[in-house]
């Protein structure tokens, strides 16, 4: 039989990585009754913002003296010991509790049931399904909104109108563990509580032991489970029916990941993994000498074993950075693959160009420009480490580019790295370069920051 945990929370703000818990209440029901209960207000040690008080009533002076949460968690851990995590919403108020536990280097876990999914599934055709409006539609009264008691209490009254719905349907939804029910008999389930809520590739595997799936997350518990409980499609349906085993890596490094997944894929030709792997980038910026030395640059669709200076998802984009960089130094239109003509440019006809289409400025002037233009691909003839997290405090990941091209990754011991950078050089495991890698790894550089980036 299933015992509940039905838990609301309040917080200092929406975001778990940076907010804290101020109220919490927990409900224990058993499937027919509540049978076990715990609230608290709990200290935040941090403001609680104004539009925060405004919403829920709770104010600094009323934390001030309540328990922080340190003081609580372990009444936390028993009172939801063996019970399935009940919310609405339930990621909002699961991510909390965990990010609360992991800053007491405690890994909470339980499985979760989030009354909103269920709701649009066993209750269909409600224009909001957000729990004051939800309760509206269903007459469930809510003694105290934006307060975890009254929100946790509707919260157990509507999972018995769940209960009782589902009964009626004989739909199994919440007798049934959703995750694993339709999986592959050989699949050993056991083995999910293992998988660690870090960054890394997993491999899904048929009954023949064949790779049909890789793929990369950041939090490979939470994502291996979403694909075990997808229901989105017929693909991810039949997908899922065909995995019969599971292996996953920690890379510690997000960046790690992305490289791994791709060359992986790219190694293997997994079944599931077709088609939607191929990148849109189909336009390239290149860049050669010409036989009178002049640098020139050109823009046009890629072959997979090219790696352009750039890489793009349309034609227009290619172009439009190149006319950015021919206004911006000065180059010439002919010499730069935007105007196609047997003699001057239009733009030295106006006086924009300095005549290098023309032989009326010579090479070494022009190349000065054309160099400078070419710093603006941050790779070009560049040798650095991206040096980013490991997969343990003591170590780091790194990978290598050489002459703007990528040579591999590998991890090192931060404590070699006070002897010179020979260590990280002897730890990368060469890969190939192509432009997928190309686009990864400029794309993380653009949109993530990395613990650091050295020269070599």
């Amino acid at each position: 039989m299933k015992v509940y945990a039905v838990i609301d929370i309040e917080t200092t703000g929406g975001s778990a990585r940076h907010e804290r818990i101020t109220e919490i209440a927990v409900y224990i029901h058993d499937g027919s009754r509540v049978i076990d209960e715990y609230s608290t207000l709990i200290n935040p040690e941090r403001n609680i913002p104004y539009f925060i008080t405004s919403m829920t009533g709770i104010t600094n002076e009323m934390v001030e003296d309540a328990p922080k949460f340190y003081e609580v968690a372990k009444k936390i851990v028993e009172i939801t010991e063996g019970k399935v995590f009940v919310a609405h919403n339930a990621m909002f108020d699961y991510s909390f509790i965990r990010q609360e536990f992991g800053m007491l280097g405690y890994n909470f876990k339980r499985p979760l049931l989030d009354t909103v999914s269920l709701s649009r599934k066993l209750l269909p055709g409600h224009r909001s399904y957000s729990l004051g409006n939800l309760c509206k539609d269903l007459d469930i009264e809510i003694n105290g909104r934006h307060r975890a008691s009254g929100d946790a209490m509707a919260t157990v009254r509507l999972l018995e109108l769940l209960l009782e719905k589902d009964r009626a349907l004989k739909s199994g939804s919440l007798i049934k563990n959703r995750k694993t029910a339709k999986l592959h008999p050989s699949l050993d389930t056991a083995r999910l509580a293992e998988m660690p809520e870090e960054p890394g590739i997993y491999y899904f595997y048929d009954e023949k032991g064949e790779v049909i799936y890789v793929g990369k997350s950041r939090n490979l518990s939470q994502r291996i489970n979403t694909h075990l409980s997808n229901n989105t499609s017929g693909r991810a349906m039949e997908m899922r029916s065909k995995i019969a085993d599971i292996s996953w890596e920690r890379t510690g490094s997000e960046l790690i990941a992305l490289l791994l997944e791709s060359a992986e894929i790219k190694s293997r030709k997994p079944l599931y993994n077709r088609a939607q792997r191929r990148t849109g980038f189909r336009w390239g910026i290149y860049s050669y000498t010409d036989n009178n030395n002049y640098i020139r640059f050109e823009y046009r669709n890629v072959k997979d074993d090219e790696v352009p200076l750039s890489l793009f998802s349309s034609r227009d984009k290619a172009r439009a950075k190149l006319e950015q960089i021919i206004s911006e130094f000065c180059l010439c239109q002919k010499l730069s693959g935007t105007y196609d003509t047997d003699g001057p440019c239009f733009h030295r006809q106006v006086s924009l160009c300095r005549g290098a289409c023309c032989g009326e400025e010579n090479p070494k002037s022009y190349n000065e420009r054309a160099l400078m233009a070419l710093d603006e691909f941050i790779f070009r003839e560049r040798n650095f480490f991206i040096i980013d997290r490991g997969r343990d405090s003591y170590e780091r990941s790194v990978v290598k580019i050489v002459n703007g091209k990528y040579e591999g990754f590998g991890y090192f011991c931060v404590d070699d790295i006070g002897f010179g950078l020979a260590a990280v050089h002897e730890c990368i495991k060469k890969a190939a370069d192509n432009r997928d890698i190309q686009v990864i790894i400029k794309s993380y550089l653009k949109n993530h920051r990395v613990e650091r980036i050295i020269d070599f």
